[in-house]
């Protein structure tokens, strides 16, 4: 099995918890927080989680963009 990698020390989220919040709809770090503890304790992590978020939003317009031009 793989090792789990943290996003969050403060409050032990993994890479894979922090994938399944934002799966589960998760779209700003505030819902993140809310949803697993991730980015509320020292922040340090909130770069991380932002770059995620950043990159959910991106593929989200670039499948809006795809479906409008399509129409």
């Amino acid at each position: 099995e793989g090792v789990a990698v943290y996003v969050c020390i403060c409050h032990a989220v993994t890479d894979g918890e922090l994938a399944s919040v934002i799966a589960g709809g998760a779209r700003t770090e505030s819902e993140v927080g809310r949803a697993c503890g991730a980015g509320t304790g020292c922040g340090s992590c909130l770069d991380r989680i932002c770059d995620r978020l950043s990159r959910v939003a991106m593929s989200s317009s670039d499948v809006s963009r795809t479906a409008l031009a399509a129409s």
